[in-house]
């Protein structure tokens, strides 16, 4: 069972609809965060899954992260190292990134 699992919004959408989070970066950072996880040896303790659309697209990339249900917005593959050591290794939110009211699609 994970300790944490982290949900990357990889949403694609065609460019005449609304925003979404893969034309703005998802897969890389979803790359990102498999490589550094692994540098970590979180691989097996913390989940990591992509997903189609979390709902604030407006602010994407994003992301969440469970069992605390943290969301991060505007994330970039710059931001992972820091998101990884201090939330899901050391356990505290990286708060500069975080999404305080998700839900609007």
């Amino acid at each position: 069972m994970f300790q944490r699992h982290l949900f990357v919004c990889i949403q694609n959408r065609p460019p005449f609809a609304k925003p979404s989070c893969g034309p703005r970066g998802a897969q890389k950072l979803l790359e990102s965060f498999a490589l550094e996880m692994e540098k970590h040896g979180l691989i097996g303790r913390v989940g990591l899954n992509g997903a189609t659309c979390l709902g604030p697209c407006e602010s994407g990339p994003n992301l969440v992260v469970y069992p605390e249900g943290v969301w991060y917005a505007n994330v970039k593959p710059e931001d992972v190292p820091e998101i990884v050591e201090r939330h899901l290794v050391g356990g505290s939110p990286v708060e500069r990134l975080r999404l305080t009211a998700p839900g609007g699609a």
